[in-house]
């Protein structure tokens, strides 16, 4: 059964979409920076693609979870949405705010948005992933209440189910753990410490809650396998994450000026955070074989599985690839943290809501699934963007190998820029696959809008 207030979801996808392009164009243009250091300098450093990149990033992949539960709430509780006109306030208001805080980094050098912002009054800038104005930030956290209020007071109307009460645990988390965003204190250690309690705790802790919460939504959806079942995998797996991702947090700490214990700690939880990721794959995979139906939308089922592997290999297995603390003591701020960072956040956030969409987007213009055709197109552009994806870490991996050897290994270690230079192959070939995603994620835009025969009607 579909709800009328289902609806308002839509917008946040179209937006998520739009402003995961933008990311993946300032990605591109800080790719050529590697290797051609003046590209677009002086109007656009460095450090502000870096910036402009990493945080249309987290803002499309917070509009993909909101849009997400606004379609999944309604028919988890039964009901319709509290209030779809607060729904679709909440949206303008954060794009708008979005959009006027990337003018300003574009704009303005960033002391000077930092001057106007109200900065003096409560330093928060400055901070890697963090670099909101204040202003800025009180408009997420404006933002994010009013949207809990709308889902809390939806599901304290209507039923309540294991997913959904899953996915609102981890949407809080998200909100609670961003207010550390506003504490900066003068000392880096502590500032560091907390730092990672939002940062790591979002990815690697609360995160993962909305990630199960909406894989499993999906997997009931286009399997038709009992919900107890699919439940109780949803128990195991954000079981393993909260225990693992929580107490996990100590392998950020082992170089920061933290106790030694953190060492131990942090490893060996850190050994044990692919576990989740395991169980997520043979969970999805075990899910679809299990099937009781054939979907007609089958490329929202790729995705589905896709998430499972990627989020497995990207978190799990690259995240375990350098986080003891004997081995991170060399790999530590390396390009090995970039590639760990590019497939963990694409196999894990950015599939599940280009899942989410794929499965949502048809019903939501009210067909079962896109034609055959769109899916076709659509399931190009998972294996274009789900390849090239693969080799941008397997040749950041390279990098960060060599890196590690000449810069912090050998006994004649060479420069920082030095190193640059020789690695410079690795970042090439990095661009190039980032061409071959970038027309991964055209094709998928296309997909929606090729015409064909749909499959039936609403599901």
């Amino acid at each position: 059964m579909q709800y009328k207030s289902q609806a308002v979801a839509k917008p946040y996808f179209i937006a998520a979409i739009g402003l995961f392009v933008g990311q993946i164009l300032f990605g591109l243009i800080m790719g050529l920076q590697y290797v051609i250091g003046d590209f677009l300098f002086p109007a656009l450093p460095f450090n502000i693609a870096r910036m402009v990149h990493t945080n249309l990033l987290i803002v499309w992949l917070l509009f993909g979870f909101m849009g997400s539960a606004y379609y999944l709430i309604p028919e988890e509780t039964e009901t319709e949405l509290y209030s779809p006109k607060l729904a679709l306030a909440l949206f303008w208001i954060f794009l708008i705010a979005g959009a006027l805080t990337i003018v300003g980094y574009l704009a303005l050098p960033y002391a000077t948005l930092a001057k106007l912002t109200g900065n003096d009054i409560l330093e928060t800038m400055g901070r890697e992933f963090l670099e909101q104005p204040l202003i800025t930030k009180v408009g997420i956290v404006i933002v994010a209440l009013g949207f809990l209020f709308n889902i809390s007071m939806t599901l304290l109307k209507g039923r309540k189910t294991s997913i959904s009460m899953v996915l609102i645990v981890g949407l809080w988390g998200l909100a609670i753990f961003f207010l550390f965003s506003f504490y900066n204190p003068h000392n880096l250690v502590k500032d560091k410490f907390y730092w990672w309690w939002v940062v790591h705790l979002w990815v690697e802790g609360v995160w993962e809650l909305i990630l199960g919460a909406l894989l499993a939504y999906v997997l009931i959806k286009v399997t038709g396998v009992d919900r107890e079942v699919i439940e109780k995998w949803l128990y195991v797996i954000i079981t393993l994450a909260l225990v693992t991702g929580l107490i996990g947090t100590g392998h950020h700490y082992y170089w920061i000026g933290t106790p030694q214990y953190w060492q131990w700690w942090g490893s060996i939880f850190s050994a044990l955070e692919p576990l989740p990721f395991f169980a997520m794959t043979v969970f999805a995979f075990n899910m679809v074989n299990r099937r009781r139906r054939e979907h007609p939308n089958k490329a929202a089922v790729l995705w589905a599985l896709g998430t499972g592997v990627m989020a497995f290999l990207g978190a799990g297995v690259w995240g375990f690839l350098h986080t003891l603390a004997p081995v991170n003591y060399y790999t530590h701020g390396s390009q090995i943290t970039a590639a760990h960072g590019h497939m963990a956040f694409y196999g894990a956030y950015v599939m599940v809501v280009l899942t989410f969409i794929s499965y949502a987007m048809p019903i939501l213009r009210g067909r079962a699934a896109n034609s055959e055709r769109s899916q076709v197109l659509e399931m190009w552009s998972f294996w274009l963007m789900t390849i090239a994806m693969v080799f941008i870490t397997l040749f950041l991996t390279a990098a960060g190998i060599l890196q590690v050897w000449l810069q912090r290994v050998s006994d004649t270690p060479m420069s920082f820029m030095a190193t640059q230079d020789q690695i410079s192959l690795f970042f090439w070939m990095r661009e190039w696959a980032g061409v071959v995603f970038f027309t991964g994620l055209v094709l998928y835009l296309v997909s929606f809008f090729v015409k064909g025969e749909t499959k039936g009607a609403n599901a």
